[in-house]
């Protein structure tokens, strides 16, 4: 696990209408060979296939909130990992309802899947845990937005310590795992070595938070802060600020100032307004605002570096 692979490859940037050749939102988030999809907007199946992704390595897809931009791919997905023969369990997270949305589905198209499907209600509560597996725990922020909708913070699992090179030779190759856990050392009839001495800090742990669909909400801060990469919808700009409060949604301006207040890594702005020619309008407007912003882009890998103290 010599590269610890943390990424995060954007399916789709737009908002609402699908135009100027944007798909609606979905993510591709990779920790450590863990595939997760999150949103899952039309066209995300073919996406996927565009960039080579198997399907049968998605291990879990997390829907933010029940509006059509955000799920409506998510069936085409379902049935095509069926029609694949997949016979591994996929695990959706998403609200309540979308339960009887699939199950509504399956059963007018009399389909059995060939998998397990389990899903699991979301509930919009910061911090409340929406799973943890081997690689990474996952965590809820409550949206601001018109209907129910979820937020998503990734943090990796802790990686192992790692042994010391110079030291390494001492350690019976049965004794280093235990090590790498933290135990300490002592060899029979011999000497006793503290943890300290044989091994060096993992790495940090990287986190990642998606904010999909939000009004401006500064209560998001304390559960945001400090993460590596902040994903914050930048429906509209300033000019349009009314309609972004009528439609509880973000300007481009506001998305900066949270990714400021919460002191991010690095902010990914997506979820753009079809009335936008060029998304550059977006991001000229949060740069000043927070400097290292960037724009989602469709197909577009952003890696979650650990953030660099700045």
């Amino acid at each position: 696990m010599h590269h610890r692979r943390f990424e995060v490859t954007t399916l789709g940037t737009g908002a609402a209408l699908p135009a100027r050749g944007r798909y609606p939102t979905s993510q591709l988030v990779n920790v450590n060979e863990g595939l997760y999809i999150v949103d899952c907007g039309e066209g995300t199946q073919e996406r996927l296939r565009e960039l080579g992704v198997n399907f049968v390595r998605i291990q879990r897809i997390l829907i933010s909130h029940l509006h059509g931009d955000h799920y409506l791919g998510l069936m085409g997905l379902i049935s095509s990992m069926h029609l694949m023969g997949r016979k591994e369990p996929l695990f959706v997270h998403g609200p309540p309802m979308l339960k009887e949305i699939i199950d509504l589905q399956l059963r007018a198209s009399a389909t059995w899947l060939r998998y397990p499907l389990h899903f699991t209600p979301t509930v919009p509560e910061s911090g409340a845990e929406v799973f943890a597996d081997a690689r990474v725990r996952v965590t809820a922020l409550e949206l601001k937005h018109r209907i129910p909708c979820t937020g998503f913070v990734f943090t990796e699992s802790p990686a192992l310590r790692s042994l010391r090179k110079d030291r390494v030779h001492m350690i019976p190759h049965f004794k280093r795992q235990a090590v790498k856990m933290g135990e300490d050392l002592q060899l029979p009839g011999g000497p006793h070595y503290t943890n300290a001495e044989l091994t060096e800090d993992p790495p940090a742990q990287r986190r990642y938070a998606y904010c999909s669909d939000t009004a401006y909400e500064p209560a998001l801060v304390p559960f945001i802060e400090g993460v590596d990469l902040l994903y914050h919808e930048a429906t509209f700009t300033e000019t349009l600020r009314a309609r972004a409060k009528e439609t509880m949604h973000s300007t481009a301006a506001q998305a900066a100032k949270l990714a400021l207040a919460a002191d991010v890594g690095k902010l990914l702005l997506g979820h753009f307004s079809s009335r936008y020619k060029s998304s550059d309008e977006l991001l000229q407007e949060a740069l000043p605002i927070f400097p290292r912003t960037m724009l989602s882009d469709e197909g577009m890998t952003v890696v979650v570096d650990p953030r660099s103290i700045v």
